[in-house]
């Protein structure tokens, strides 16, 4: 069965005769079986998805217009976003065993639309990681070089895709945990301004970053998903009211296009990532778009400024994870003190107390307005600096990476290559501006895939798409 370009090629094959629910996942049941040694998934849903496609298929025949805008499509979810009776474990053991008594509002919206969800897939622990090697149940492989990572903390999510694993699937993105991998392994990855999805039942690391995201082969398919997740919940007030919008078909007209150039004429960028994206950049203008070099002085603060504020964050949202209430508990321990130490201790990885740790530390009260507080103040000029160039151009250009994905342990050895790794994906996460990152090629010399991102500002996805659509 050949992969199908997008949802609405994948529908009319359906709706044709040609395929059912049920053919497609058989047949991405295979394919997770096939890959079984990328590590992608954590656990599949099988019975129960063949189970969903049958009762599709049975409403299809009876009444053709009773199914919903997305009968037929198959999506993996990331092992931290809820899912009413799952497990959802982050990758962490500190959840050994937890199951969800609810499900995330977005995964709700795409239930009651006919979605399939087919398993649930491997990640950095809560999210904190680039490379998809911390996590309890193992790094996950690049299906483009299974000696390589593929890029995280939503590694699983962007390798259920790449390998045809399912439709779509879902991912978050604090920091660019849906668009690095999804460069990394040569598919779509998107994130929308912040608030625009609900946060309601993906766990916390970040709170004032954390996005839903997704990944997809094409950009219409992004679209939909966006348009059916999206808008207020009462379980999440970041979530403002947002006007519906249909799914995007592309618009070609010319737009204004900044690009930093410190991001890509710089010694530390990779001299095949920067030739690509230099070629991605002549394509544009050649399709007759303005691409300008615009001045960008604050690139130097962006890795601090975001790792104060997130591991602040995370120190906070991850002190409920203590063995008394749910989860992991340490059987070593005796008493009350004993339990929150050894729990904790044991149930988390080296990199996740790192980050409590380094939270902690800039909250504590010697240190607060030193760290925390002027991380605040530089958040707030780099967006407002980043809405001033809006102001003259449609989109902002940077490379996804400064290199393509790297082999096991080249990054998680080294804890701080790894955080500036992801220097040019935590922007838009700061400035709480839409983003999403796109195939633009392929290395010259070891053929990895290179992506390329487009930010837009904020409650712009609809531009976004559309030119992405084109």
């Amino acid at each position: 069965m050949p992969t199908f370009e997008s949802i609405s090629a994948l529908q009319a094959a359906i709706h044709s005769g040609s395929t059912s629910c049920r053919d497609m996942v058989e047949y991405y049941i295979a394919q997770i079986e096939k890959n079984k040694a990328l590590n992608a998934y954590v656990e599949v849903w099988a019975e129960e998805a063949l189970q969903q496609a049958d009762k599709l298929d049975r409403k299809f025949r009876e009444n053709p217009a009773s199914v919903g805008r997305l009968f037929g499509v198959v999506l993996s979810i990331k092992d931290n976003i809820c899912y009413a009776g799952h497990q959802v474990t982050a990758a962490s053991k500190i959840l050994e065993g937890f199951r969800s008594l609810y499900s995330a509002t977005a995964v709700e919206r795409l239930l009651a639309e006919d979605a399939i969800l087919i398993g649930r897939t491997n990640c950095d622990q809560f999210g904190m990681g680039s490379t998809n090697e911390n996590s309890v149940y193992g790094p996950v492989h690049n299906a483009a070089d299974p000696e390589r990572v593929p890029g995280g903390s939503s590694g699983g999510a962007a390798v259920s895709v790449q390998t045809d694993t399912c439709t779509a699937a879902l991912g978050s993105d604090t920091g660019g945990s849906v668009r690095q991998p999804a460069g990394f392994c040569g598919i779509w990855g998107f994130k929308p301004t912040y608030g625009r999805i609900s946060r309601h039942g993906l766990l916390a690391y970040g709170s004032s970053f954390d996005q839903i995201g997704v990944l997809a082969r094409h950009p219409a398919d992004i679209a939909l998903l966006l348009d059916i997740m999206q808008g207020p919940d009462e379980f999440d007030s970041t979530a403002p009211e947002i006007k519906k919008q249909a799914a995007l078909i592309g618009n070609s007209r010319s737009r204004r296009i900044a690009y930093f150039p410190q991001t890509i004429d710089n010694e530390s960028v990779d001299a095949g990532v920067r030739s690509v994206t230099r070629a991605y950049i002549d394509g544009l203008v050649a399709a007759g778009h303005q691409v300008d070099p615009v001045g960008f002085d604050l690139l130097d603060y962006i890795i601090p400024t975001y790792y104060v504020l997130t591991t602040a964050e995370a120190s906070s949202n991850l002190s409920r994870y203590d063995g008394i209430r749910y989860g992991y508990r340490s059987p070593d321990a005796r008493n009350l003190e004993e339990t929150y130490v050894l729990s904790r201790s044991t149930g988390f990885s080296e990199e996740v107390k790192r980050r409590i740790l380094l939270g902690t530390f800039v909250l504590s009260s010697g240190y607060y307005d030193a760290y925390y507080t002027k991380a605040q103040q530089a958040r707030r000029l780099i967006r407002d600096r980043i809405r001033e160039i809006f102001r003259d151009y449609d989109f902002i250009l940077l490379p996804v990476a400064p290199s393509v994905a790297g082999r096991f342990g080249e990054k998680s050895e080294d804890p701080v290559a790894m955080y500036l790794s992801d220097i040019y994906t935590v922007l838009a996460n700061l400035a709480g501006i839409p983003a999403i990152a796109m195939p633009a090629g392929k290395h010259p010399e070891n053929g990895m895939p290179v992506g390329v991102q487009l930010m837009a500002d904020m409650w712009r996805e609809e531009d976004l798409l559309q030119f992405a659509g084109a």
